[in-house]
């Protein structure tokens, strides 16, 4: 194994502009130490394909499934009542409760009880399948012949820790293990050289890297959507002109192309030098694809760029349109600042709720719209997700706790089928009954839908339980 040069090469090559590579695989320079046992990424799939990329659109904090995708209107009729007095008894007794810190209040004399909390917005039928969708989310109701909503998910961590679980299948206490978008990426590789493969927008979720055991070369490369600014050393700190960049780069990569012929066998060697490459040509391609200017104002007016409540997600989907559409795989953004997520009610849950749907629905439909319009929505899957929902009962008078024993999430595009509601809650949504799906079910279903054997996803020496593998969601594939 050789020894790579330290500090001083980081320094140059942040000077130079080339910091970039660190970048391409997410920091290399700092985890000279960190092996992987994955192969080269082959880029082929399993079987033929029904989708080429994925959007995953992730509201941090956790977003009531019922004030959403799973109306209840029986909250409204046992409001205010404790659980125990109603006909759903069995769920206050029920084992699944044990341990979970929901729908618990003060009632006017001081008792501790737990109490059903009314429905905060109202809902419609909406399209011609007239499936149901609250009146917070009027547009993304709009293209519910579009979407497969799934009702019936389920998860076990009840604190935030469930936005890793949701991503890799494991609770926070059992270690931390590759996310759905390092499995896409480590399967299928880049469908375009000069971009990353994966891509984080937003804020993270609880976990700094998504790669873990994979290796750096699968992490989420973080953009913001800026281009005069997309990430740190993205371009050179002195003012250089292309030509004095290249014969820096140039003789960065004689230099390691020397040190190569002497270590044929070093595989950390040959990624080093094709992050430098990636790195050089993302430079150019990263800021372009960040740039909106060349879009029309009808669509910039289709996500919302031309509102100030809308525009800064709007944004961000209009280039993951456009990431899309130049090959990124897997294209994942994070909505709601704040160390748990800006989703998490726990008060004010119709102000709250009122506020960030207005931020994310326009948006969201207009990309479904824009896709649908370019072609698109056929080979690009589209994910709305959430970690867990919001308990049916209160907590702290006007909001609702977390709640990982039913809740919504939504797929769309790459062969899924539209205008379907799978799985259900109970009555008052507590628990899922129907159709019910652990997480790894989405991603099993996502890895299918890519053409990607999930039995495969596996490398040598690093066991995955059944579990980790999920099951194909069969209801909503077409």
């Amino acid at each position: 194994m050789i020894e790579h040069p330290p500090l001083p090469r980081r320094d140059f090559l942040a000077r130079s502009g080339l910091g970039f590579g660190a970048l391409a695989l997410n920091s290399l320079l700092e985890r000279d130490t960190l092996a992987t046992d994955a192969p080269p990424i082959t880029g082929h799939p399993h079987f033929a394909p029904k989708a080429k990329n994925v959007i995953w659109l992730f509201m941090r904090g956790g977003v009531s499934h019922m004030e959403s995708f799973d109306p209840k209107p029986e909250l409204n009729r046992y409001a205010g009542q404790s659980i125990g007095d109603t006909p759903y008894k069995h769920t206050q007794e029920s084992d699944r409760l044990k341990n979970v810190r929901v729908v618990v209040v003060n009632d006017a004399n001081g008792q501790r009880r737990k109490t059903i909390y009314p429905l905060q917005v109202s809902y419609r039928k909406h399209g011609q399948s007239g499936i149901e969708v609250s009146d917070w989310f009027p547009h993304i109701g709009s293209c519910i012949d579009d979407i497969a909503v799934l009702r019936g998910m389920w998860t076990t961590d009840d604190n935030h820790g469930a936005q890793v679980q949701f991503h890799s299948g494991r609770h926070t206490l059992d270690g931390r293990f590759p996310t759905i978008g390092s499995w896409v990426t480590y399967g299928l590789g880049s469908l375009n050289e000069n971009l990353p493969q994966f891509v984080n927008i937003g804020p993270r979720y609880f976990g700094k890297r998504d790669s873990y055991y994979l290796g750096p070369a699968y992490d989420a490369v973080t953009l913001k959507v800026d281009p005069n600014d997309p990430l740190p050393f993205a371009k050179p700190e002195g003012d250089l002109t292309n030509r004095e960049q290249r014969l820096e780069f140039n003789l960065i990569n004689r230099l390691n192309r020397i040190t190569a012929r002497k270590f044929p066998d070093d595989a950390a060697l040959e990624a080093r030098i094709k992050s430098y490459e990636l790195a050089f040509r993302m430079q150019t391609a990263v800021p372009e694809v960040l740039s909106t200017k060349e879009e029309s104002d009808a669509t910039k007016k289709l996500y919302g760029l031309d509102n100030s409540v809308t525009k800064p997600f709007g944004e961000q989907l209009l280039v993951a349109r456009r990431m899309a559409e130049r090959g990124v795989r897997f294209i994942q953004l994070m909505h709601g600042t704040g160390a748990a997520g800006a989703w998490d009610a726990h008060k004010n849950l119709k102000s709250n709720h009122t506020k960030l749907s207005a931020q994310v629905d326009l948006p969201v439909a207009g990309l479904l719209k824009d896709l649908k319009q370019r072609g698109m929505l056929k080979e690009t899957m589209v994910v709305f997700a959430t970690e867990f929902g919001r308990t049916p009962g209160s907590q702290r008078a006007n909001g609702r706790d977390h709640h990982p024993f039913g809740f919504s999430v939504w797929m769309a595009g790459g062969g899924i089928k539209g205008a379907v509601v799978h799985g259900s809650t109970d009555e008052i949504g507590f628990h899922a009954e129907e159709g019910r799906h652990y997480v790894t079910d989405v991603h099993a279903t996502l890895l299918h839908q890519l053409g990607l054997d999930r039995h495969s996803m596996e490398i040598a020496g690093h066991k995955r339980l059944e579990r980790d593998f999920g099951n194909v969601i069969d209801e909503i594939v077409a």
